[in-house]
Parts: structure tokens; C-alpha cells; sequence
């Protein structure tokens, strides 16, 4: 008895397709990079790129990411972003702009095979001269389950970009 409604019910699950793109739930993770990096004296050294995304709720979630570039260059920012269609966009508050440009706006998303991000130029407060959130990307097969969330949100970054966003 139990089985025909499995079968009566059957197509109708499959008519309704895959779950509507939720980045929240589809983006969620750490997502790194370990790579040789340089210095301008010619000798190497090692670094890691990370980006975390963690849900706060089913629209919202928090990003933080640290980049390593040439030269000991960095971009570091922590926020709370919006999902909007496939993607996560922060948007920083007004007065954390620099003065006459507009507040940082980084989009983030998978592309393909990778977690990507672009700023359009407007995140430059948060990395040093050679650092950029322009074009950025992480692989995709990076993407593990963030197994300390205790600490990350015990964190000063965590603590503060929801004091930010609560206001």
C-alpha cells in the first residue's frame, strides 16, 4: 500500500527539479590556497589564502577572507553579505569608504570550478598596495567544512561584522 503512493507521488518530485540556488547553504565553507610566494629580494616563501563563509540566516552570511600577495602584501575583510540570486554581495557602510570613492562592494560566487570574487575597484582600503580583490578565485575542491565555528565566532572580525550589520 505504503509503495503506491511512492509511485503516485514519484513524478511530481521529479517534475519539481533540483532546490532554487541558495548561496547561503550552496557557498558555505573554507576555502584555501597554500602557494610559494616572493619577495623582491628574489628569495621565496610559503603562504595561504582563505576565504570563510559562514550563514548568520537563509539571506545572510559572513565572509572573511585573507590573501596573501608579493612582497608581504595582504587583503584582509570581514563582513556580512547578502545572497542575491547565486551570489553573495557585501557591501561595506558608507563612511568605511575612502573619501569621493564609492564603499567596497565585493560579489562572490562559484565559477565553474572555483569560489570567485570581484570588487570593481572598490575595496582597495582593505589590502595593501600589491593586494587586490579584483578577479580573485579559490578551487572549488578546497571547500571543507568549518570544523572550529566556536572560535571563529568568538572572533573579533565575527563579533564585529555583526555588530556592524545588527545596526
Amino acid at each position: 500500500m505504503r509503495r503506491g503512493w511512492l509511485i503516485c507521488l514519484l513524478p511530481a518530485l521529479l517534475a519539481a527539479g533540483p532546490p532554487a540556488p541558495n548561496p547561503v547553504r550552496d557557498l558555505a565553507g573554507r576555502y584555501s590556497a597554500h602557494f610559494e610566494n616572493g619577495l623582491v629580494d628574489g628569495s621565496s616563501y610559503w603562504s595561504d589564502d582563505v576565504a570563510e563563509i559562514v550563514p548568520v540566516d537563509r539571506r545572510h552570511a559572513y565572509l572573511n577572507f585573507s590573501l596573501a600577495f608579493y612582497n608581504g602584501h595582504s587583503c584582509s575583510l570581514s563582513g556580512i553579505a547578502a545572497a542575491e540570486g547565486n551570489a553573495l554581495v557585501y557591501r561595506a557602510p558608507a563612511d568605511d569608504a575612502i573619501p569621493g570613492e564609492p564603499p567596497c562592494r565585493l560579489l562572490v560566487r562559484r565559477m565553474g570550478d572555483t569560489l570567485g570574487w570581484e570588487d570593481d575597484g572598490t575595496c582597495k582600503m582593505h589590502c595593501g598596495a600589491r593586494g587586490s580583490f579584483l578577479n580573485g578565485s579559490l578551487p572549488w575542491r578546497s571547500k571543507r567544512a568549518i570544523t572550529y565555528m566556536p572560535r571563529l565566532k568568538a572572533s573579533a572580525g565575527y563579533r564585529g561584522a555583526m555588530s556592524e550589520w545588527q545596526r
